[in-house]
């Protein structure tokens, strides 16, 4: 039997929220930029890493971004398209906690996230926020997962964590928290209730 699930942790991008990326792919044709080049450079590691462990701030990055690709005013539009919250997924962390399970968000995000949280109302629907341009440690790291167990005062067969991108699960696999790469609501609601936790339809 498996030991009882008590808190599951989310991915933000690509998870609780989404990005249109025809915003993106308009903004780089109208700039006369390559579609997908705004996002590569951003996505850089040598670019990404500072900011996401909260060496850089989120206006630099998106400066240093439009600096590398030519076109300050074209970063600048695609750093403001606004993410949509994920109502399904939402409503999925509201029945969890109406249930006893605690939520949270595990982000590699910047150091706007909480502002960014609050104005979506994204914070009301989950119980902590770990945000690694805190932290100082950016997923997969296993010292992050550490730092979210420690947090949520929990063993990590007590916890399940989901992201959309697999290479950012191992650094939870490698403590033994269970984990699932998420594609949509529905595969993530069977693989809790394969890990025990009830849920509804």
């Amino acid at each position: 039997m498996n030991p009882m699930i008590r808190a599951v942790v989310f991915d933000l991008d690509g998870v609780l929220r989404h990005f249109d990326s025809t915003r993106a792919e308009e903004i780089e044709a109208r700039h006369g930029l390559e579609s997908g080049s705004i996002q590569a450079m951003a996505f850089l590691p040598a670019l990404l890493e500072p900011v996401v462990t909260g060496r850089t701030r989120r206006a630099d990055w998106v400066r240093t971004v439009g600096e590398r690709v030519g076109d300050l005013q074209a970063a600048t539009e695609w750093g403001r398209i606004p993410p949509t919250p994920d109502a399904g997924m939402l409503a999925l962390s509201d029945e969890l906690r109406v249930a006893g399970i605690r939520t949270a968000i595990l982000t590699n995000g910047t150091d706007t996230i909480p502002a960014e949280l609050h104005e979506s109302g994204i914070d009301a629907h989950v119980d902590a926020v770990f945000n690694s341009a805190e932290i100082g440690i950016a997923k997969p790291d296993p010292r992050l997962f550490r730092h979210v167990l420690d947090a949520l005062a929990l063993a990590a067969e007590e916890v399940f964590f989901t992201d959309d991108s697999a290479s950012k699960l191992t650094g939870a696999e490698v403590l033994g928290i269970r984990t699932h790469h998420f594609s949509g609501v529905g595969g993530l609601r069977a693989a809790l209730r394969a890990a025990g936790v009830r849920l509804g339809s």
